[in-house]
């Protein structure tokens, strides 16, 4: 099985949220997870996860289909810690509390089964702002701006871009090696002759990436830029549109 990235669209990246510079939504969804750690309750996250997604689908072009592809995977592993959160909370050992059900031998009472649908939620949340802000950045302009608007240190930057973008050359170095196993007649499952020579051509690509970066001068100086990316209204009005949202949200749980 080949590891493929998955690339937002043109579409998606001409939308409203496309053209945001990506720092601003690095910032906003970094924002709303501070603001989620403020409450415990269930229906702010719940806001912010029903703002996040039309947001995602109306102003970032998203497809409904592919935004359930995205986010169903990491809601039911939500739902899987809200549950053994419930069922292992410490206040199910209270007999003062009032159960609200017995599943086997646990007996689950309301604070519990509260605590553990508020984690959920938040992590529900936290899930559907990582995919909306996935499916509407690209990966290169996310550099542009962090080494533009952030001044993050090139080297740094964009050599986590090559390593990202190297990741499905490397899953096809790997079937590329397991079907030449079994073409010798070895087996073709996980072995560690394999893993040393997916590390021996991970490194080779790696040595080959850095003499290239230095070729390009990268970290000498004051470089030009062939992609500009800046602030523009977009940002402010995105930036103050999530901050009403996180706001109302919290004055909900009463934060």
């Amino acid at each position: 099985m080949i590891v493929s990235r998955i690339e937002p669209s043109e579409v998606q990246l001409t939308s409203v949220l496309g053209r945001v510079s990506p720092l601003t939504k690095l910032t906003i969804a970094l924002v709303l997870l501070a603001g989620l750690t403020l409450t415990r309750a269930i229906w702010p996250p719940a806001l912010i996860t029903a703002a996040v997604l039309a947001a995602g689908a109306i102003l970032g072009s998203v497809p409904p289909t592919r935004l359930l592809a995205g986010v169903a995977p990491l809601w039911l592993a939500a739902l899987g810690i809200g549950l053994s959160n419930a069922l292992f909370s410490g206040s199910n050992t209270d007999p003062a509390l009032a159960v609200a059900v017995v599943v086997g031998p646990f007996h689950v009472t309301w604070p519990a089964v509260a605590a553990g649908a508020g984690l959920a939620a938040r992590v529900i949340a936290i899930a559907s702002v990582g995919v909306v802000f996935a499916q509407t950045t690209d990966s290169t302009r996310l550099v542009d701006a962090l080494v533009q608007q952030a001044r993050a240190p090139e080297r740094f930057a964009y050599g986590a871009l090559a390593a990202y973008q190297a990741i499905p050359r490397l899953a096809e170095q790997l079937t590329s090696l397991r079907q030449a196993r079994r073409i010798r007649g070895l087996r073709g499952s996980w072995h560690p002759r394999i893993l040393v020579a997916l590390l021996v051509l991970a490194i080779r690509h790696g040595d080959r990436l850095a003499l290239a970066m230095d070729a390009r001068a990268f970290g000498s100086g004051p470089r030009s830029r062939y992609r500009e990316v800046g602030w523009t209204w977009l940002d402010a009005a995105v930036g103050a549109g999530s901050a009403v949202v996180l706001v109302l949200a919290l004055a909900i749980g009463g934060a």
